[in-house]
């Protein structure tokens, strides 16, 4: 449930559009060695520099998971707001703001950190894309939820994290090929930022509920613009429209729901890395339909000490880089103090 006042209603009204349809490439990620596998390498990287977003098939992620993943989230959603309230400190629940700067919208949600130990949640007012608060403060809470209304559900997101986090591992993997960073056990490094034990990773759960009739105006900010601040997003959703994605000339375009694939975005750190080569993908979520969205988005972070800057091998042949090095605690404490749609890499750029 989504309470707004007037005033914030009004706040995040949009005007009636019916954006293009957004030609989004699919990369399969099952092709196999040879021919098949360095098309896909280069579809993904045409994708990546492109949009900065695709659409990810033959990914190994069990369908049955993903339903029973899906399913459990829309019964949570569904119980009494004071059954859910009661549940933040175990799933990090939370609903309209977005981040700690005055955000809001037509959105309730779950954000959990990944830590070896499973997904542990992460405090609400931090409830962007780039989550401020350390999870680790809730571990203690984290290792007793089983025990807990929320014990199923979150034993469901967990055993969803470790698949998508592996998935997002072949996705590094293969973009590296494709980059070609193949010597030197290069193509991992890259999946290896995400993969780490120390690897400041989310998993997020939003709900978006139906348009309430008193909203006065055809859509709502679900959530509003902004790209993401790690290396890629991995999001699925229950096949409800809503996502839109900002193409090169500034027009939004939608994204049409998929049943059976996941979508990609690029982020800010990985814009970093190729040097500006790919594209941090700028998004939205706009609520003008009769039914509930829920989408599942993990966030592939580095660890927080981790030095970031464009690889030497993408620099090109004048060797210049756009952007000057700094760490992942560094980047995120910087957003952190941003509104939601400003450009975080502004202040990095060389």
């Amino acid at each position: 449930m989504v309470v707004l006042a007037k005033g914030e209603l009004e706040q995040i009204a949009l005007p009636a559009a019916q954006p293009p349809v957004a030609d989004v490439r699919s990369v399969d990620l099952s092709a196999p060695a040879g021919p098949a596998r360095e098309a896909a390498a280069r579809a993904l990287v045409a994708a990546c520099e492109e949009h900065g977003f695709f659409r990810v098939t033959g990914h190994g992620v069990p369908a049955e998971l993903v339903r029973a993943a899906e399913a459990a989230a829309s019964g949570f959603f569904a119980r009494p707001q004071g059954e859910k309230e009661e549940e933040a400190p175990t799933l990090g629940y939370g609903s309209k703001r977005v981040g700690g700067n005055g955000d809001i919208g037509w959105v309730e949600y779950l954000l959990l950190g990944v830590t070896p130990a499973g997904a542990v949640p992460v405090a609400s007012a931090s409830s962007s894309t780039l989550p401020c608060a350390a999870a680790a403060a809730a571990a203690a809470a984290a290792s007793s939820s089983s025990s807990t209304p929320a014990g199923p559900l979150r034993d469901l997101l967990d055993e969803y994290t470790v698949a998508v986090r592996r998935m997002a591992s072949a996705v590094l993997e293969l973009m590296a090929e494709g980059l070609g960073l193949a010597g030197g056990g290069e193509v991992g490094a890259l999946a290896r930022l995400v993969t780490r034990a120390d690897s400041d990773c989310v998993l997020r759960v939003n709900h978006y509920p139906p348009r309430p009739a008193a909203a006065g105006a055809p859509s709502l900010t679900g959530f509003g613009e902004h790209t993401d601040p790690q290396i890629i997003s991995v999001l699925r959703s229950n096949g409800t429209s809503g996502l839109e994605i900002a193409l090169r000339g500034g027009a939004w375009a939608s994204v049409p729901p998929d049943g059976d694939a996941f979508f990609v975005n690029v982020g800010d750190t990985l814009q970093v890395l190729t040097n500006g080569r790919f594209r941090s993908v700028r998004h939205r979520v706009v609520v003008n339909s009769e039914r509930s969205r829920v989408s599942m988005i993990f966030f592939g972070g580095p660890p927080p000490g981790e030095r970031l800057a464009p690889l030497p091998q993408l620099l090109g042949d004048g060797g210049r880089s756009r952007y000057r090095e700094f760490t992942w605690a560094e980047f995120k404490n910087s957003g952190c103090r941003t509104r939601l749609a400003e450009d975080r890499l502004s202040r990095f750029e060389n």
